[in-house]
C-alpha cells in the first residue's frame, strides 16, 4: 500500500484531533514520566501529549516514513520511531500507552490488547480511541462502491462490541472505562466527504490502483454520495 499522505490527512486536522483531545482529557491529570503515542501519524496527537506532560519523555510510533518526517519536524523534542505496532516492545515500560485512531487498522485485537497491557509500567494506563464507524453511511458507501466496481473488499472489519472489550481487558486485571461518542462533521460538499475518506478509510480500496483507477473510484464515490447522503442548507 502506498505511504500515507500527511497533507491530505491534515486537511481535517481539527476534526481528526478532537477525539484525540477528548481521550486525553480522561487521563491528563496523571503524573507521567514516559508516554508512548502508538500510530502517532503526523504528530497531531503527540502534540497534545507534549502539552499535557511537558517534562515527560514522549515517543511516537508509526510505520509511515512520511508521517514520521512530518511529526519529527513539528515536535523536535519528542522521539519518533518507525515500528510495527503489533510487534513493538518499548525500551522501558511507559506510564501511558496512548493510541488514537490507529489500532482499528490492526487485526487480532484479542492478542494485541493483552500484549499492550503487558508493556505498561506498574499502574500504567492504556488509552485507546478507535473509530467505530463500520456501519456509518460513509463506510457502507465505500463498500458499495468497491462492490459495484469489482474491487476487493480490503476495508477493515467491525470492532468488537463493548461487552467483549470489557471482558478482554478485565481478564488482564485492568480497571476498564469504556464510552462511545458520535462526532458530526459538517463538510462543504460531497467531494469533501471523499477527500476525508481518501486520507484514511478509503486507502485500502485504492491500494494497487493506478492514478486513473484512483480517480475513477473518487468520482464514483462522489457521484453516489451525492445521491445517497443528505445535504443541509
Amino acid at each position: 500500500m502506498a505511504d500515507w499522505n500527511p497533507s491530505l490527512y491534515l486537511q481535517f486536522d481539527a476534526e481528526r484531533t478532537r477525539p484525540a483531545a477528548d481521550l486525553l482529557s480522561r487521563i491528563a491529570h496523571l503524573q507521567v514520566e514516559h508516554a508512548v503515542d502508538l500510530g502517532c501519524g503526523p504528530g497531531n496527537s503527540t502534540r497534545l501529549l507534549r502539552a499535557a506532560w511537558p517534562l515527560a519523555t514522549i515517543v511516537g510510533i508509526d510505520n509511515s516514513p512520511a508521517m514520521l518526517i512530518q511529526a519529527a519536524q513539528a515536535l523536535p523534542d519528542c522521539e519518533f520511531i518507525d515500528a510495527d505496532i503489533a510487534r513493538w516492545r518499548p525500551a522501558q515500560p511507559p506510564d501511558v500507552i496512548y493510541a488514537n485512531a490507529s489500532l482499528q487498522w490492526l487485526t487480532d485485537h484479542e492478542t494485541l490488547f493483552p500484549h499492550l497491557v503487558n508493556q505498561l509500567a506498574d499502574n500504567g494506563t492504556l488509552a485507546v480511541q478507535m473509530p467505530d464507524n463500520w456501519q456509518e453511511p460513509s463506510h457502507t458507501l465505500m463498500r458499495q462502491v468497491a462492490s459495484e466496481m469489482g474491487l476487493p473488499d480490503r476495508g477493515r472489519q467491525p470492532l468488537l462490541p463493548p461487552a467483549a472489550w470489557y471482558d478482554l481487558l478485565s481478564r488482564q486485571g485492568c480497571e476498564v472505562d469504556i464510552w462511545r461518542t458520535t462526532y458530526f462533521h459538517p463538510l462543504a460538499s460531497h467531494q469533501a466527504i471523499v477527500d476525508w475518506l481518501q486520507g484514511t478509510g478509503l486507502r485500502p480500496y485504492l491500494a494497487g490502483l493506478g492514478r486513473a483507477g484512483r480517480k475513477r473510484v473518487s468520482h464514483t464515490l462522489s457521484r453516489i454520495a451525492g445521491r445517497t447522503l443528505p445535504v443541509t442548507v
